[in-house]
């Protein structure tokens, strides 16, 4: 009778969570560097890059840190959308994302984006996508959420991209707390059979 009872209560927790497995902002991170870029180089240059889409405030959060270039920063952005290890049109602000540190080997960056904006992406990506921010949007959150999209930095030594990652999503604690009150529901399960 309390094997029944456990599997009910365990059910019942994975089910509160359930709701949170669905939230609208996702974060997704990619570790840059020259093996990665398109062709492959030797930079000893590496850095960080985590993006956080929200799809219900229309926002996008941009962190970036690196060290160790060869040439100095000329341009940083996201590219979208293709398949590691292609290559892809810049999808967001052109030049480079606004306030990026230029002409250095290292540094930090944070911006928030609106991407109601225009101003937030490529004028191409826009036109490409239906010449709306609104299809610019959505095809850049399904590019990033399909591994399809690469934040890349640019510089002196290596203009068409020194250092580069394609993004992949971090999984969200409430999806591995499921995971693990599964895990543990199993062996649990496993071991009162066992017994």
């Amino acid at each position: 009778m309390k094997h029944p009872l456990c599997v009910l209560m365990l059910a019942g927790v994975m089910l509160a969570g359930a709701p949170l497995a669905h939230a609208t902002i996702i974060t997704y991170q990619a570790a840059l560097d020259g093996a990665s870029e398109a062709p492959p180089n030797a930079s000893p240059g590496t850095g960080f890059a985590s993006v956080i889409t929200d799809d219900v405030a229309k926002t996008m959060a941009v962190h970036i840190t690196f060290s160790g270039l060869i040439g100095t920063t000329t341009a940083s952005h996201i590219h979208c959308c293709t398949a590691a290890p292609g290559t892809a049109g810049v999808a967001t602000t052109v030049p480079n994302f606004f306030g990026f540190p230029l002409g250095v080997t290292s540094g930090v960056y944070d911006v928030l984006l609106d991407m109601t904006l225009a101003s937030s992406y490529s004028p191409g990506f826009i036109t490409a996508h239906g010449g709306t921010t609104a299809g610019a949007e959505a095809a850049l959150f399904a590019g990033i959420s399909l591994g399809e999209a690469y934040v890349n930095i640019h510089t002196t030594s290596h203009p068409g991209g020194e250092i580069r990652g394609f993004l992949t999503q971090v999984p969200e604690p409430a999806s591995l707390a499921l995971i693990g009150l599964g895990l543990a529901g199993l062996g649990f399960s496993r071991r009162r059979k066992t017994a």
